[in-house]
C-alpha cells in the first residue's frame, strides 16, 4: 500500500527533509507546498503582473499557491502539519483545517509551548508528534506494523 503524504506548515527548518529521509525504504510519495519563500510570495505578481497594494501583491499569490495546496491535500492519504516556533503559521492551521473538513488524516507537528493556542487544531488530528522522527515512526508503523527499535 502505497501512502501519499503532503507535508505542510512551516518553511524555515529541514523538517522535511528529516521526514522524507527517515522514510526511505517506505512505500510513501511526498508532495508539499513551494517552499522557496521569495517565489511563494511573488509568483502572482511575477505571472500575473505587479500590484501597488501588498494585499493584492499577496491575494494574487495566496491564490496561485492554494492550486498547488489544495490539490496536494485532496490527493494525501495523511497530511501532516508543521507549527513552527518562530512565526505564526496562519495558513498551517488552515490546511490542517482543510484536510480536517476532507476527512484526511492529519498528523500535527509541533512544540509543546503551542499546545495551548493549537488545541482546537490538536483535537482534529490523530496524531500530535514533537519531532519528524516521530512522524516517520507513525509512517512505520501503519505501513509496517513495526514499533519503533
Amino acid at each position: 500500500m502505497t501512502l501519499k503524504i503532503y507535508l505542510s506548515g512551516e518553511i524555515h527548518t529541514d523538517w522535511r527533509d528529516q521526514i522524507i529521509e527517515g522514510a526511505r525504504g517506505l512505500d510513501v510519495e511526498f508532495s508539499a507546498p513551494v517552499t522557496d519563500h521569495a517565489a511563494s510570495d511573488d509568483c502572482g505578481v511575477t505571472i500575473l503582473g505587479p500590484e501597488p497594494d501588498k494585499f493584492w501583491h499577496d491575494h494574487k499569490g495566496a491564490k496561485i499557491n492554494a492550486i498547488r495546496t489544495r490539490k496536494g491535500i485532496e490527493d494525501a492519504d495523511i497530511v501532516v502539519v508543521r507549527f513552527g516556533e518562530k512565526y505564526r503559521q496562519w495558513n498551517a492551521a488552515f490546511d490542517a483545517g482543510y484536510a480536517s473538513a476532507l476527512g484526511k488524516s492529519l498528523i500535527v507537528l509541533q512544540m509543546p509551548e503551542h499546545d495551548h493556542a493549537l488545541k482546537e487544531v490538536d483535537a482534529a488530528a490523530l496524531a500530535v508528534a514533537r519531532e519528524p522522527g516521530q512522524v516517520v515512526d507513525i509512517l512505520r508503523y501503519v505501513l509496517t506494523g513495526e514499533l519503533p527499535a
